[in-house]
């Protein structure tokens, strides 16, 4: 009798505890945030979000993922192989429009949030011969790393100033990290990268002893991109100081990031993350100052992909009308 009675309330706490565990697991979300490189802004940004998700989001755990940027991200989406992604508007623009990196592969992904604006650095050293754009013909060039928005807006840069980067220069194809590198060992000449002020990698590039960094203005090209692909890219100005060494301002051109997910997310998790990043951005903005520009009043930047419902519904509860 003993013996019976102990097996039935054996049986009755494993019962118990299938019930108590079976929806903590069925409840349990695993999402991915695909960001960019090491060097770059994407991946502490992203890994920051990941870290405030999962603390802050009942069931939901979440990781960043390396990856070569924006193009690479906006193809995990549509694969399916990311929920959440970081863009520039301008690979998200052709990546709705099935054009350039996304022909034929029109990828339906919606924007979750406007997140800062990414900020194009052509990149030279003291010693390479190269004092403005006109003298990157000839030289050894990175123009970003495959798969990355940096890609996308550098030869558009290298185009509007009638350059063909298989004829006049020598392309690389390097992230930041690598290109520092890179140039460091004097293995190129000067580099592009589209990220945020400051970026991780040219302040390491700008504190190096016996090298001087520079930055070459470019904002004169804006025009003509935006005439050829429509009204993406705006002059901007990247503050004196704001790596070691730099006493003058860049003339530089800005391109808006945003976060997108798939159209397949459900509305209640993007309500939910919307919601949680935008009530956490002090510890998004201890991860990186950039997070400081996620702001409700720069969500109505117009996006090219539709907002997420999710994201929509949170937005005008906070009095923000989105398109």
């Amino acid at each position: 009798m003993i013996g019976f009675r102990r097996a039935t309330a054996l049986v009755v706490t494993l019962v118990a505890a299938c019930a108590v565990a079976g929806p903590a697991v069925a409840q349990q979300d695993r999402i991915s945030i695909t960001t960019g490189g090491t060097g770059g802004v994407y991946y502490p940004l992203g890994g920051g979000m990941a870290n405030v998700l999962s603390k802050n989001v009942p069931g939901l755990q979440a990781t960043a993922e390396v990856t070569g940027g924006s193009v690479d991200n906006l193809k995990l989406i549509g694969a399916g192989k990311s929920e959440v992604g970081f863009s520039m508007v301008d690979a998200a623009h052709d990546a709705a429009q099935g054009t350039d990196k996304f022909k034929d592969n029109k990828i339906p992904g919606r924007t979750l949030m406007v997140l800062y604006p990414n900020r194009m650095q052509v990149v030279t050293v003291e010693g390479s011969g190269i004092n403005s754009m006109t003298d990157l013909k000839g030289k050894r060039v990175s123009t970003g790393s495959a798969g990355s928005g940096v890609e996308v807006m550098a030869l558009r840069v290298l185009d509007a100033m009638g350059l063909d980067p298989k004829k006049d220069i020598k392309q690389e194809r390097l992230g930041a990290a690598e290109s520092v590198n890179a140039i460091k060992d004097r293995k190129i000449d000067a580099f592009f990268w589209v990220g945020g002020v400051p970026t991780a990698a040219l302040t390491d590039l700008a504190a190096t002893p016996n090298v001087k960094m520079k930055l070459l203005d470019h904002s004169q090209y804006v025009d003509a991109m935006n005439k050829k692909y429509g009204p993406l890219y705006v002059k901007a100005t990247i503050a004196p100081n704001s790596y070691g060494g730099q006493a003058q301002p860049n003339a530089n051109i800005d391109v808006w990031n945003i976060l997108v997910v798939s159209d397949k997310m459900s509305d209640k998790m993007a309500y939910d993350i919307t919601k949680t990043l935008f009530e956490k951005k002090a510890d998004l903005v201890a991860t990186h100052k950039e997070a400081e520009n996620i702001d409700l009043k720069n969500q109505s930047i117009p996006v090219p992909m539709p907002w997420h419902p999710g994201a929509k519904k949170y937005l005008e509860e906070k009095g923000v009308k989105v398109q």
